[in-house]
């Protein structure tokens, strides 16, 4: 299996108010098709380490490598175009537009990466919306969706460029267990059927135990993986 996701070394620290080490030596591979949980306790430093292998966090030491490519250094708008072409984002949060339909919220990555044109950038989404079974609220408002369907329609939108990865920041927490089942569900369908790689930092120990792969993080090192 090809490796999607490779650190090397990466310590972070934090210098205020106080120098403060909030990742220590992290090492380790993911491959295409893996469903990874990373689980730790609130300042276990998983979340910082999320936002390190998003590219959103320039400031660490050591290398992140994604897709084969040595991203740590890279200037800030080819980090940006790495992250819309190669990872999609699933929040805690949905954040879609209310008052755009669900079609143009799925549909908003793909028009700023530019790569097709309106007509089949719309055809994409609706495919990505049948595939979380969502094809006849298509044309509704954002704001007309229950919470569980607007976070598979944030799941859409973070599928709409085919990333080779999908990473999820707690992307159950704001859900009930039965729409948390759907999610994990959805994640799983998505590793299985198609391929897609897909970490998440999660607090769900189901959500966890479930997934292929867990790293557990306390104070900023890597306990088991």
């Amino acid at each position: 299996m090809k490796t999607v996701l490779k650190t090397e070394k990466i310590d972070k620290s934090f210098h205020d108010p106080v120098d403060f080490q909030v990742l220590k030596d992290i090492s380790f591979e993911v491959k295409g098709g893996e469903f990874l949980s990373m689980i730790g306790k609130s300042g276990s430093g998983k979340s910082t380490l999320l936002y390190i292998l998003s590219t959103m966090d320039t400031e660490y030491s050591g290398q992140l490598h994604i897709d084969g490519q040595l991203v740590t250094g890279l200037p800030i708008d080819s980090l940006a175009e790495i992250r819309n072409e190669k990872i999609g984002f699933v929040f805690q949060f949905h954040y879609l537009l209310p008052e755009f339909t669900c079609l143009q919220n799925v549909m908003i990555p793909a028009l700023k990466l530019g790569k097709y044109s309106e007509e089949e950038i719309e055809n994409k989404a609706f495919e990505k919306l049948k595939i979380l079974g969502l094809e006849d609220q298509a044309l509704k408002s954002a704001n007309k969706l229950s919470g569980g369907q607007q976070q598979r329609v944030a799941i859409a939108r973070a599928l709409i460029n085919d990333p080779c990865i999908i990473m999820g920041d707690e992307p159950t927490g704001n859900l009930d267990s039965k729409n948390s089942g759907i999610v994990f569900d959805i994640f799983q369908n998505l590793t299985r059927e198609f391929g897609q790689t897909i970490i998440a930092v999660t607090h769900d120990e189901d959500f966890a135990h479930r997934s292929d792969r867990i790293i557990e993080m306390k104070d900023g090192n890597i306990l088991a993986h």
